[in-house]
């Protein structure tokens, strides 16, 4: 007996918007950063709103001051001409007040390192109450580069939802390249998920129900307020903070791509992101658009359920690729239950086990017409929260963001 879910199906044309990518691992000049006078004859896009972006104008500047071929200015003009962008807060840190702030980024300070480079915990001024931050300072000789950099700092300066990590600002001071965000104190999703410790309690189902509709309102935000839409191109358990409430936050928008806009249906570019999680069209063609996300959450959706990475070769060999195990077992609902993570030990509702399968494999649909998008995500994760046993999201407590999409009032059936 297969898996029944009703969803809105999101036709994908053929034309298409084509644009030079610049691999992830591409590193600046090693020249020092130059002055922003060279640069005065090449404005940056007039903006609708009267925001003070002063600062994110300095930043490309600095950075379009070391690329020879000004690929990086074409990328910062892209993503500038983003509306709807809030107050532009991000403001630029010296190297010495964040070498105070993370104690000369001393090892003790070190929360961990990914592609980008290390992350350091620190507290800004005054020492005794100032707030806690983040602080990612890029590896020149890392896998990923400036290019990265910028459209982290220029995406998080813009845009601002309750579901994405917050940015403080960025540093530039001569070779140093770092970025500064609020902390989250609980890690990520993957410190609770995966790979868990002896004796380290697993978490909740309602737990991982609210934080699976945490993410999908970020990507939901990217890719219906945003405009033109955001493309996150690496959503990940590693990449989905949390905060003390458990509340989930996107994070690591380096790939981010903007989406095709106007009569365009998607942007052509190198395929980047993680393996795994990569959806199959946008791995074969390089055919970017937003259901190439809905299929990356429904991998980590997979994840949330069972337990397991999507990738695990410690497994046995018919066990590998989690998408490939979980395909026969979607077809039979005899076997629903061997997909449910064995640490919660039984304790999920039944219901709400079959109702989030349903979700998980309409979003793993290898046709990515056939896929929801994400606004119809949210409202079957709103349902099944609610009618299948999890908890309503940590927001709806504290009432709507008025910067926020509204949401539709149409439910999903399942």
């Amino acid at each position: 007996m297969g898996i029944l879910c009703c969803f809105q199906s999101h036709a994908d044309g053929g034309g298409g918007h084509h644009d030079q990518a610049v691999p992830s691992s591409s590193a600046a000049s090693p020249s020092s950063a130059t002055s922003s006078s060279g640069n005065k004859d090449r404005p940056l896009p007039e903006r609708s709103n009267s925001v003070d972006y002063s600062n994110l104008v300095a930043l490309v500047n600095e950075i379009v001051g070391e690329s020879v071929s000004y690929r990086h200015k074409r990328v910062a003009d892209e993503i500038l001409k983003m509306g709807k962008a809030g107050k532009v807060t991000a403001r630029a840190f010296t190297y010495a007040e964040l070498s105070e702030a993370t104690g000369g980024f001393r090892p003790d300070s070190l929360l961990g390192e990914g592609g980008f480079g290390p992350v350091y915990r620190g507290r800004l001024p005054p020492k005794s109450t100032g707030p806690e931050v983040a602080v990612k300072q890029l590896d020149r000789n890392g896998t990923q580069g400036t290019r990265e950099f910028l459209v982290e700092a220029l995406m998080l300066s813009l845009l601002k939802h309750p579901h994405l990590v917050t940015l403080l600002g960025f540093c530039t001071d001569a070779d140093h390249r770092m970025l500064v965000y609020e902390y989250m104190p609980l890690g990520s999703l993957e410190d609770h998920l995966l790979d868990l410790p002896p004796g380290r309690a697993p978490l909740e189902w309602a737990t991982r129900m609210r934080v699976a509709q945490g993410a999908a309102r970020g990507l939901e935000y990217l890719h219906d307020t945003a405009q033109p839409p955001v493309i996150y191109r690496d959503f990940k358990a590693s990449n989905i903070l949390l905060d003390t409430g458990f509340r989930a936050r996107l994070s690591d928008f380096g790939l981010a791509k903007v989406g095709p806009s106007g009569d365009k249906t998607h942007v052509s570019t190198r395929v980047m992101g993680t393996y795994g999680y990569c959806a199959p069209e946008y791995a074969l063609t390089g055919k970017l658009t937003t259901m190439s996300d809905v299929y990356s959450f429904g991998v980590v959706f997979l994840e949330i359920i069972t337990g397991r990475r999507v990738i695990d070769t410690t497994r046995p060999p018919d066990q590998h690729n989690l998408v490939l195990w979980a395909g026969p077992r979607f077809k039979n609902k005899r076997r629903f239950a061997e997909m449910a993570d064995p640490m919660l030990q039984g304790d999920y509702p039944t219901k709400g086990l079959h109702q989030a399968l349903a979700i998980a494999a309409m979003c793993l649909q290898e046709d990515a017409t056939m896929r929801p998008g994400m606004s119809d995500v949210v409202t079957a994760l709103e349902y099944l929260t609610i009618a299948g046993g999890g908890a309503t999201d940590i927001d709806d407590e504290q009432g709507p963001d008025p910067d926020e999409q509204q949401q539709t009032d149409d439910d999903a059936q399942a």
